[in-house]
């Protein structure tokens, strides 16, 4: 790990002070240049032949990798201190330069990832015209098929093909397309004059790579912009289209896909025997990569965007956000909080950002604008909607003052706003009723100066708690930062509807302790007790995923979301107990009294089974006693006359000897 340090004020444009960054950080510092990536250029070149080195600039980053590639050694690592923390209003901003140092050499785990292939197989979709010309700046680069929208006459062209016809099914992703067509009709080349089209064909299906969508009309697929191999433009504006056709011909070759998610089938709480449960990660998928299959839900990487949404809403941690880890995440902010405080920094704030548009709206508040206040700290994540409640938590956890949210425009607003709001309630009351000393909030601010206005003005607040160490699933540090925001609470905290976490309510006149909640629940919350007639549950293992109250036949069970911040959430307590019935052979105990004298009331004497003494005595019996009463009563169904005796080699001799 690199553990030198370059600084550089960039021409005096910002103050920096070596010797704190340099104690918080761990790093040795050089002394402070003014222009490395220009008039010290050759200073640079010798920090970087000597290797192990971190330089304290992002923007350059491409001319200092190039006189890397000249002295044939390894790319200095680069890191950001200017425009999210050096370019501010706020004088000391040692303290965040110290953080950010720390948290960018936090080393990523490695990406995994598949390989997606493409052969260049494209459909254009729209009307003659626009679509034609579309495809004949395509032909020489990819296999072009034209599917017209309108009734224009054909195209003589034969460098694309030529189809009519209804589009029913669109389904897939890039290198994997499948397309099903109604009236489909292909073009008839032979003969003079126009091209003719063949008879129309229904049910017709095909493949293709990619799809240039220039119809104008409904898209093919929801959040068609996050759908790789699908491009779409509007047909009226000619500069969309060139940019569409152009990025539609480079789409030819191998390409990786990143594995966005894990699953874990075995912890999903979709359904059990058929009763459906938890549906939040299908609810929330805007590409439509999650499909239920059987007992749990199947994710298609390949169509998988990376959006997080699932990995924040899943409440059994079935499905994981793995590019990068959640665990990564905690890291990161846990290394710039204690570093932050480390360099004489109090309360900071934690702004969460992607890694595109929050990065250029803080650069641009910084270049022309005021820049982010000293205290709050830039938090770049892969995805933001999969920084739920337990992240937002941890933050708070962990010694920051408030946590807020940037969304890029076209971020999915529901998904947070949910664990926003799931987040407020388990961390307490906030400091009042003012929305500036609101600890967790979605800053939905499109403008960089706004942005600046809307954070210098915002009331400090302290972050008044011990941090703590995020250790666990994102249940237990989501119950580790909660117990830690709410000290010494021990009354249950009123959760939104829909929360992951809460209690299970029993009505015990209704109950018969048949036990199906039990064994359907998929995460052992409701248990039964071997030896006795009981329905135990467990607070803090319950997912709310609802499946017991489906599957409660005398409809006794009701939820109730809530955060249990006592101890008592992870024992186990009774919800329901009755007598158990005492074999009237034997004496062991089996069943509940009720149920048996229930079935004694309705079928001894009643039922056709059940006329004679004796049959009605089977009721009171366990099950070992049963059995032995049915095998020796006169009409013994397990009888089956005497025992045929064994042929053997004699019987077979002798019988051949009297033939």
């Amino acid at each position: 790990m690199a553990n030198r340090l370059i600084l550089c004020d960039c021409l005096g444009s910002q103050t920096i002070d070596a010797e704190t960054i340099g104690k918080a950080s761990g790093l040795k510092c050089s002394r402070v240049h003014t222009a490395l990536c220009t008039r010290e250029a050759e200073t640079a070149a010798k920090y970087i032949a000597e290797g192990d080195t971190i330089i304290a600039c992002a923007q350059e980053a491409a001319r200092f990798e190039e006189i890397a590639d000249s002295l044939d050694r390894p790319a200095p690592a680069c890191i950001d201190i200017r425009d999210r923390a050096g370019w501010s209003d706020d004088a000391d901003t040692a303290p965040k330069m110290a953080a950010l140092l720390a948290e960018g050499m936090i080393a990523p785990p490695a990406a995994k990832s598949m390989d997606v292939t493409s052969e260049g197989l494209c459909l254009v979709i729209g009307a003659s015209g626009v679509a034609d010309a579309a495809a004949e700046r395509l032909a020489d680069t990819l296999a072009v098929t034209v599917l017209l929208t309108d009734e224009a006459d054909l195209p003589l062209s034969r460098a694309y093909e030529v189809i009519r016809g209804q589009l029913r099914r669109a389904e897939g992703t890039l290198g994997a397309f499948r397309l099903s067509f109604d009236g489909l009709q292909t073009v008839e080349p032979g003969g003079r004059g126009e091209f003719t089209l063949a008879p129309p064909q229904d049910g017709a299906e095909t493949q293709c790579d990619l799809i240039l969508d220039l119809s104008g009309e409904t898209p093919l697929f929801p959040a068609h912009h996050k759908r790789d191999g699908y491009l779409r433009a509007d047909p009226g504006d000619p500069n969309a289209v060139a940019a569409a056709v152009f990025e539609a011909a480079q789409m030819v070759g191998t390409f990786e896909k990143p594995f966005h998610v894990v699953l874990e089938e075995h912890l999903c709480a979709h359904s059990r025997a058929g009763k459906t449960g938890c549906t939040r990660c299908l609810d929330a998928c805007p590409t439509g990569a999650i499909r239920p299959d059987g007992d749990h839900v199947a994710v298609d990487p390949r169509v998988c965007a990376g959006c997080g949404a699932c990995s924040s809403l899943c409440p059994s941690g079935a499905i994981s956000y793995d590019a990068p880890p959640v665990s990564h995440d905690l890291r990161r902010m846990q290394r710039m909080a204690e570093t932050y405080r480390t360099a004489g920094g109090t309360a900071p704030r934690l702004l969460v950002h992607d890694d595109v548009h929050g990065n250029e709206m803080i650069s641009l508040a910084a270049r022309f604008g005021r820049g982010l206040p000293g205290d709050v700290i830039p938090l770049s994540v892969a995805a933001l909607a999969g920084f739920g409640h337990s992240e937002m938590l941890a933050a708070l956890a962990l010694g920051f003052a408030s946590v807020s949210i940037l969304p890029a425009p076209r971020t999915e607003r529901e998904p947070i706003t949910r664990e926003i709001a799931l987040a407020e309630a388990m961390a307490g009351p906030d400091a009042g009723d003012d929305p500036g000393t609101r600890r967790i909030a979605l800053l939905d601010i499109g403008d960089p100066e706004a942005l600046s206005d809307h954070l210098y003005s915002q009331t400090r607040i302290a972050a008044g708690v011990t941090p703590i160490l995020p250790m666990g699933g994102r249940r237990q540090v989501a119950r580790l930062s909660a117990q830690a925001l709410n000290p010494g609470a021990q009354e249950p905290i009123p959760l939104p509807e829909g929360a992951p976490y809460g209690a299970v309510h029993v009505n015990t006149d209704s109950c018969t302790l048949c036990l199906a909640c039990a064994s359907l629940c998929p995460s052992g919350a409701l248990m039964d007790n071997p030896d006795l007639p009981q329905l135990r549950f467990q607070e803090d293992a319950c997912l709310q995923c609802g499946i017991c109250a489906t599957v409660c036949p005398e409809n006794a069970i009701t939820l109730e979301p809530r955060f249990n911040p006592a101890d008592s959430a992870l024992s186990q307590e009774v919800l329901n107990e009755e007598e158990p019935f005492a074999c009237i052979e034997c004496g062991a105990l089996f069943g509940v009294r009720s149920t048996v004298e229930r079935m004694m009331d309705k079928l001894a004497g009643k039922h056709s089974m059940f006329q004679g003494g004796d049959a009605a005595r089977l009721i009171q019996m366990c099950d070992d006693c049963r059995v032995q009463s049915q095998f020796h009563s006169a009409d013994n169904p397990f009888a089956m006359g005497e025992k045929p005796r064994l042929r053997t080699t004699e019987d077979y001799l002798s019988k051949r000897r009297d033939h």
